[in-house]
């Protein structure tokens, strides 16, 4: 249903850092680099997520808004979650089921270093 997805940052640099390590957690890769803007998506497919730079302080969506990415597996999950708090991301909930969402949601939710929400999440049984 969503073409892409962008979001104005306050430093290019150190949020490219924290985008290159949890997209490479979850399957994902800088798909375009600009002076001003970086792309993101799946190896060999065009960019889903875009990160522009603004030059004035950042102000990210309040209360009720937050992008999940599918993830591959739980231990995606689980190293997408590490490789946020590891890059300037903020801790809003450790990977794991999450019973009161579905039988089998797996998730782990961080801020960005701009204060976007994030999750990652996997939603199949694992046997």
């Amino acid at each position: 249903m969503l073409g892409h997805l962008s979001f104005g940052v306050a430093d290019l640099a150190r949020s490219g850092a924290f985008y290159d390590a949890i997209m490479a957690a979850l399957g994902g890769e800088r798909v375009w680099t600009s002076a001003k803007a970086i792309g993101y998506g799946l190896p060999g497919e065009g960019d889903k997520l875009a990160l522009f730079e603004r030059p004035r302080p950042v102000t990210p969506p309040s209360q009720g808004f937050h992008l999940a990415f599918d993830a591959p597996s739980r231990r995606a999950v689980d190293k997408f979650h590490a490789a946020a708090l590891a890059n300037g991301g903020a801790d809003l909930g450790a990977p794991g089921l999450r019973p009161h969402y579905g039988a089998h949601y797996y998730a782990g939710f961080v801020a960005d270093p701009d204060g976007y929400k994030l999750e990652a999440v996997f939603q199949q049984a694992v046997g």
